[in-house]
């Protein structure tokens, strides 16, 4: 039993123990084989503006709502499949997501009219849902300083396949559409269904034993207050809401200029190449790709500050795409987006880890995923109109507004105490 006057490395020892069950390498596996299979879901849709002129759009009038498609349905999903995972089992639920996207895939790269496309794009988003599933699953095995770890490296892989599928898609577009590609896309979650099959069923409940909680607070210099007030480790309501609000600001800030920045780039910059215009649209995750770790360590007692930071760098970023002109300007507002990527996603991933003790994990992440893909429909919808109204400018100064105003609800002297993030036993307040 740890005590109070026990060494501190025993401490952090605690605090990043793995629960039985799983390993570091089973949290590998998780990542990668997310990796894997949201590569076609990632990497394909910034070529809806390619894909579309074949199924009879040709202007792409389509593709900011298309682009959204998958993501309303997976909001609607999510909640439900993470209680069905803490209720059924999570591995279970995770590999029938895998399953779900690999069904998508195929139907959408063997679709020959819009109409049977939104259908493959509402299976993968129904049947999808396999961030909020691999988070669920690593949440009922992890918890503390080792779960925003786990977060930080999911939201890495997440960023490895949106640097790498644009680009391999635009070096393989001379030979095969981005549209086909779908269906040769669909063999990777197969394979990682494949894969996780072999990882063992994490625990279904995930006790707080007052040892563990002082252990990780002594671990981060802080001193244990307020470490009965709450026995269960919950975390409050009000917390959860603040974090929802970042979550669902932070991906509408981010996601708005996607559908349209190659349209943009190629408006700017006339005679870029597919290549090209893959890799600016990479370089903000390849940022994060680099960045992560060190920002989690450097972050890891104060995501506050963090968050605050990202949503500058963010704000910064976007507005800066309104005036960019050259392939040098681009390369470098990509870059300072990149930077308030890493710094919001880090930051926000700390917060969750914070606000799962105590909790069902597959609900909590379910939710989460929930606001995330909330703020992703509402970005492709306003992407969408401002396109149509002011050309490809207007989603990045659109969420260039939306940042601004987070950085101003976050940053002010007289927060609601729902934002604090001064790491304790519990959920920041």
């Amino acid at each position: 039993m740890k005590t109070a006057t026990s060494p501190r490395i025993e401490a952090a020892a605690v605090e990043t123990k793995v629960r039985p069950g799983i390993g570091r390498r089973q949290v590998y596996a998780v990542a990668g084989c997310y990796f894997v299979a949201s590569f076609a879901a990632l990497g394909l849709p910034p070529y809806l503006t390619e894909i579309l002129p074949e199924l009879g759009d040709g202007a792409a009038r389509w593709a900011g709502l298309l682009y959204i498609v998958p993501t309303i349905f997976g909001a609607i999903g999510a909640p439900l499949w993470g209680r069905l995972a803490d209720r059924f089992g999570r591995k279970r639920l995770l590999l029938r997501a895998q399953l779900g996207l690999a069904a998508a895939f195929l139907l959408a790269g063997w679709a020959d009219s819009i109409g049977t496309f939104a259908t493959a794009l509402v299976i993968q988003g129904v049947l999808g849902g396999t961030f909020a599933a691999s988070n669920g699953y690593l949440g009922a095995a992890l918890e503390g300083h080792a779960l925003s770890r786990a977060l930080t490296l999911m939201q890495g892989s997440a960023r490895a396949a949106l640097v790498c599928a644009p680009i391999v898609v635009g070096a393989l577009t001379p030979w095969l559409s981005p549209h086909r590609q779908y269906a040769l896309l669909a063999v990777l979650p197969l394979a990682a269904a494949a894969m996780l099959a072999a990882l063992p069923e994490p625990p279904r409940s995930r006790p707080a034993p007052p040892q563990a909680t002082t252990a990780e607070a002594e671990a981060d210099g802080t001193p244990v207050v307020e470490a009965t007030a709450e026995p269960s480790g919950r975390a409050p309501a009000a917390s959860l809401r603040a974090l929802y609000a970042i979550e669902f600001a932070f991906v509408f800030s981010t996601v708005i200029s996607f559908p349209y920045l190659i349209s943009l780039i190629k408006e700017r910059i006339p005679g870029t190449g597919p290549m090209v215009s893959g890799i600016l649209f990479a370089l903000p995750h390849m940022c994060y790709l680099i960045a992560a770790i060190p920002v989690h360590s450097l972050f890891r007692g104060r995501p506050r500050l963090g968050i605050a930071l990202g949503f500058g760098c963010i704000a910064l970023g976007l507005a800066g795409h309104g005036i960019a002109g050259s392939l040098t300007s681009f390369v470098a507002v990509r870059v300072v987006l990149g930077a308030g990527l890493t710094l919001g996603l880090v930051c926000m991933s700390v917060l969750a880890a914070d606000c799962a003790k105590g909790r069902a994990p597959g609900g909590l992440f379910g939710s989460i995923e929930f606001f995330s893909k909330a703020g992703a429909v509402a970005a492709g919808v306003a992407a969408a109109a401002g396109n149509d109204w002011f050309g490809p400018t207007a989603p990045v100064l659109t969420g260039t507004a939306i940042a601004l105003v987070t950085v101003l609800a976050t940053a002010l002297p007289r927060l609601p105490r729902t934002l604090r993030t001064r790491r304790s036993s519990r959920c920041p307040r």
